[in-house]
């Protein structure tokens, strides 16, 4: 295989020879921008290209000649076959003939989503040398802030950790919608770096922003400020169970990284705990005013008010005043 490039990684165009891309894994919209890609390496080629697109199940023994035949019309052939997870048996053998010699003229797109359905082909396309593979994996959890400083990057701009992490919040982990807010904070401040303050500045309002900030300020036992974004929150309607669930996951961050064990590297660490590896150290002071006991406290007031605001009884408003106070104050204080 002529490489295997990541997740985050665009395609670059070779204009002097036929290719085969292999694309593959579940993540729906990095393979689409993979495709994507592939067409600009058929426009590198020729302006003018012409693009067939076909799903793997509809190829008939015979297909792929006349997919690969060259064009009446134009001198450069895109071809992309969706599904390949699904191309019938018969097919097999006649595609992989192509690929070890794959004509000049066509840039051959092929679709997996990474299941083991077809293993068997993706193996043979692998060992081929004309085949590059493009890997379109889901991040996870602690890669998700490296993603965000990646399209960032890819859109011409550069973040700051912290704002990075911040805009995830803001956003949420759908890998489109972040992909556009870096796109629209790139557009609107390029060529300065994107800091916390900037994305603070436009996604302040987000629901889930203020939810974090909410306990995040009750963990440090900045309880005034705890209370005011509370306010907020309640003036903006801001579900109750977003600020539960703000609290649950960063006090069950908090307890992972006080069970783990010790003389693991910072990556390691950062997998175990499931955050980015740069959270770590915000994790540790945080943590430096917490007992075991008292994190167990914090978490039974959380899962109180939690039952509390998903049932409907009573003033959700007072469970949630009541939580945070209950979380504050379970600190050890100094």
């Amino acid at each position: 295989m002529s490489g295997s490039r990541g997740m985050l990684t665009p395609m670059a165009a070779d204009a002097t020879s036929g290719m085969v891309r292999l694309i593959i894994g579940p993540a729906e919209f990095l393979a689409e921008r993979a495709v994507v890609d592939g067409f600009g390496a058929a426009a590198a080629k020729d302006p003018d290209f012409e693009r067939t697109e076909i799903e793997a199940p509809d190829l008939a023994p015979g297909a792929m000649l006349e997919l690969t035949s060259p064009s009446l019309f134009t001198q450069v052939r895109a071809v992309v076959i969706r599904q390949l997870s699904e191309l019938g048996d018969d097919v097999h053998d006649e595609l992989v003939a192509y690929a070890e010699s794959p004509a000049p003229d066509v840039v051959l797109i092929l679709v997996h989503p990474g299941t083991t359905k077809g293993k068997r082909l993706v193996d043979r396309l692998r060992k081929l040398s004309t085949v590059e593979e493009v890997r379109c994996d889901e991040p996870k959890p602690w890669e998700l802030a490296r993603y965000v400083s990646a399209e960032t990057r890819r859109h011409g701009g550069s973040i700051t950790n912290d704002a990075a992490e911040f805009l995830l919040g803001a956003v949420g982990h759908d890998l489109r919608a972040l992909s556009a807010a870096s796109h629209q904070l790139v557009s609107d401040f390029a060529p300065q770096r994107i800091t916390i303050d900037i994305v603070r500045r436009y996604h302040a309002g987000r629901a889930e922003v203020r939810s974090f900030d909410i306990a995040n300020a009750a963990i440090e036992g900045r309880v005034a400020d705890a209370m005011e974004h509370l306010r907020w929150a309640s003036g903006h309607r801001v579900a109750p169970v977003l600020v539960t669930s703000a609290f649950a996951s960063g006090l069950r961050s908090l307890a992972r990284l006080q069970s783990a064990p010790h003389g693991l590297r910072d990556g390691d660490l950062a997998r175990q705990i499931g955050v980015p590896t740069f959270r770590l150290k915000n994790l540790r002071s945080q943590l430096r005013s917490w007992t075991p006991g008292g994190l167990a406290q914090a978490i039974q007031a959380v899962a109180a008010a939690d039952v509390s605001v998903k049932g409907g009884a009573g003033d959700a408003d007072h469970a949630l005043e009541r939580m945070v106070l209950a979380v504050a104050y379970s600190r050890v204080r100094r």
